[in-house]
């Protein structure tokens, strides 16, 4: 007996070769074209703020259409001036005059009763954000919430501490815990340490996990039946 030949696929019209055709180059060209558009935008940006504050004597476009004759738009001059005009200010704070410099800036600020809480308010924004720049979310973990029985997951920032830890009971952790597909708002949570379930997939991982709605699960380096590992205790 013959075994019966399977049957061929209906061939694809041409309406849905070409839409299939433009969405896959649509998924190659939109992350490319977009993270351009958002480098070229911001680019543009900054010089609108930084090439206005240049004397006129000095500005990079205003010196080449002189002596050139030609007027030219270069596209990141602003920037580039920002960049080293920053590094050249740190390097000045560093020494002993620019800080003293500084210092003496500061209580002229500081001596102005209304300015002085917008500069003490923006200061303190700016140290949180810069200097703790290289602290970085640890690991990736569950949690239950809402309730229990529901997972999410979250970022591990640090052991709580101070009037935190001391209020409570439990050992507990802060973690952060993102919304999707926007990863930059979220909640503060502290959870017993027990109640924490580490995951071994990396932050970035997890982070594209959210963004995605759960549409890209990193590879998984383990079988799918191995536990999720409870955080360790603090002394550990």
């Amino acid at each position: 007996m013959q075994l019966p030949q399977p049957e061929k696929p209906p061939r694809r019209g041409l309406f849905a070769s070409l839409r299939s055709n433009f969405l896959t180059g649509l998924i190659v060209i939109a992350p490319i074209g977009i993270t351009i558009w958002l480098i070229w935008t911001l680019t543009g940006w900054i010089d609108s703020w930084v090439l206005p504050l240049i004397p006129t004597n000095y500005n990079p476009s205003i010196l080449i259409r002189e002596w050139t004759g030609i007027e030219v738009n270069i596209r990141g001059i602003g920037v580039v001036t920002f960049l080293i005009f920053t590094m050249i200010i740190g390097w000045l704070a560093k020494g002993l005059i620019g800080r003293s410099m500084i210092r003496w800036a500061e209580s002229l600020v500081l001596s102005i009763p209304v300015i002085r809480s917008v500069y003490s308010g923006l200061k303190q924004i700016a140290e949180t954000i810069l200097q703790q720049g290289q602290q970085n979310f640890e690991r990736a973990c569950l949690v239950e919430y809402p309730r229990k029985g529901i997972w999410a997951i979250a970022f591990i920032s640090t052991n709580a501490k101070g009037e935190v830890q001391d209020k409570t009971e439990d050992d507990v952790v802060s973690i952060f815990m993102p919304t999707t597909p926007n990863p930059t708002s979220g909640f503060l949570l502290f959870v017993p340490r027990k109640d924490v379930q580490v995951l071994d997939m990396s932050v970035e991982d997890a982070a594209k996990l959210i963004i995605s709605a759960g549409l890209v699960y990193p590879a998984d380096n383990e079988p799918a039946s191995a536990p999720t590992r409870a955080l360790p205790d603090a002394a550990e």
